[in-house]
């Protein structure tokens, strides 16, 4: 969220210091022009005071002419600025330097023509510090209502261009200095107001991997999303209220009901010496009692494999298999099925105790459902974030449907409703493994059969 809102807010703000900064640019050359042009008016209008009386043909004299020729000509060689009084005719009456010369067309011509109606010439176009222009300033010389003569200068741009840049420059910096400024403020902005976002996120994950005591710390932020974290924090502490009662309550049912239940198997064994030997029908009751005993055991189990803490450490999941495999390869000599194992040395995370459990529920699944003189193969591997243990019969496998619902709580396929079993092992491996990070799959095995695969990370748990 944070990589979607931080762009926008900069935008918004670059779009805010552009709409400031790119006027005060404008103002600032037009300033600069300004000031130019009033300091172009003055002196035409000097010129001109000092023109009229050398441009009276009765009275003029030519000492007045050749005064005013000086003063052109060294104004021109102090500023580098053309300057020339033309009389209406466009004939020079004098200027400064001597080679200049009205041009036929152009700015100096236009503002000419205009001075020849008795005003002075509009402010010139602004010039930019990328264009190469010149500023033209006329102004009339009157007498008695005539104009007599028009003074024009005709001035380089080139430092009033490079002020201009500079303080551009200045500007600019100033610009980049309060986005940078702008672009701080963001960060801690969309940091304050997303950090309880990511907290919740990070609570909301680790209590959906089954670390329910796992709670959002209200601590910063605005009100409305530290309103929600409290909420949130209720609705956690609500949830595992409602799991803990219903793990105590499963708990605490398959507790009570095996003493009732042992006592009544215990009546059902007396009953069977006062029956006749071989009798099917207490045999039945006495297979029914043990299963029942079965289910509320495993039962017990499963409510304490979703409550308990993972104990994790560092483990040779390799050599754990290893155990396992020979722990149960009686059972399956005695079925008539090969248990075989390649489990070379490779490290994990996991709750050693957790993880056996677990094998156990998945090596007594293979063997159980796998037929005489088949195989039931269970392989170890690694990858640089997981070790797998994969556990491969060649039973009657499972179709797409069973697949999809092995490892929930007393899901049995109706294939195999008359062999041993609660459905709830898988579910307690499924637990187990949970509290640890860990997962187990399934899949079939080709050409048939069963593949369950149990994975452990390799990484160190999150604290």
């Amino acid at each position: 969220m944070r990589t979607r809102l931080l762009p926008l807010l900069i935008v918004l703000m670059a779009a805010v210091l552009l709409a400031l900064g790119v006027p005060l640019a404008v103002s600032l050359a037009s300033a600069q022009q300004q000031k130019v042009v009033v300091d172009r008016i003055d002196d035409t209008a000097y010129f001109a005071a000092i023109t009229r009386p050398a441009a009276d043909r009765t009275t003029g004299s030519r000492d007045e002419l050749r005064i005013l020729s000086r003063e052109l000509e060294s104004y021109h060689e102090v500023y580098g600025i053309r300057v020339g009084v033309f009389l209406p005719d466009a004939t020079s009456l004098t200027k400064g330097p001597t080679t200049w010369s009205m041009p036929r067309t152009g700015e100096v011509h236009d503002a000419f023509k205009e001075s020849l109606l008795s005003r002075r010439s509009h402010d010139p176009k602004q010039v930019w510090p990328w264009q190469q222009g010149r500023l033209v300033v006329a102004s009339p010389v009157i007498r008695d209502g005539d104009v007599v003569a028009v003074v024009v200068t005709d001035s380089p741009t080139g430092q009033m261009r490079s002020r201009i840049l500079d303080g551009w420059l200045i500007i600019g910096a100033g610009l980049t200095a309060a986005m940078l400024v702008a672009v701080g403020a963001a960060l801690r902005l969309t940091g304050w107001v997303l950090r309880p976002v990511r907290v919740l996120d990070t609570t909301t994950h680790a209590i959906a991997s089954g670390r329910l005591k796992s709670r959002v710390a209200v601590a910063s932020g605005p009100p409305e999303l530290r309103r929600l974290a409290r909420s949130f924090n209720e609705m956690a502490d609500n949830v595992e209220d409602v799991l803990e009662q219903q793990r105590a309550f499963v708990a605490d049912a398959s507790h009570q009901l095996r003493n009732p239940l042992a006592a009544l198997l215990l009546r059902i064994e007396l009953l069977a010496f006062e029956l006749p030997e071989g009798n099917a029908e207490i045999a039945s009751v006495q297979a029914e009692g043990k299963r029942l005993a079965q289910v509320l055991d495993d039962l017990l189990d499963l409510a304490l494999a979703e409550h308990t803490e993972a104990d994790l450490r560092l483990t040779d999941v390799g050599a754990l298999t290893a155990e396992r495999v020979a722990a149960w390869a009686p059972t399956a000599e005695a079925k008539g099925v090969r248990l075989v194992g390649d489990c070379p040395p490779t490290t994990a995370w996991a709750d050693p105790v957790a993880l056996s459990s677990a094998l156990d529920a998945v090596i007594d699944n293979a063997v159980k459902f796998t037929p005489r003189d088949e195989r039931v193969e269970v392989t170890v591997a690694s990858n640089g974030s997981a070790s797998t243990i994969v556990v491969a019969d060649h039973g009657p496998g499972l179709t797409d449907e069973e697949l999809a619902r092995v490892g929930d709580r007393f899901w049995r396929s109706g294939r195999h409703q008359n062999i041993k079993g609660s459905g709830l092992g898988l579910s307690i491996s499924r637990a187990l493994l949970a509290a640890g990070e860990g997962s187990i799959s399934y899949g079939r095995n080709e050409p048939n059969g069963l593949r369950v695969t149990v994975t452990v990370p390799r990484t160190a748990p999150t604290p």
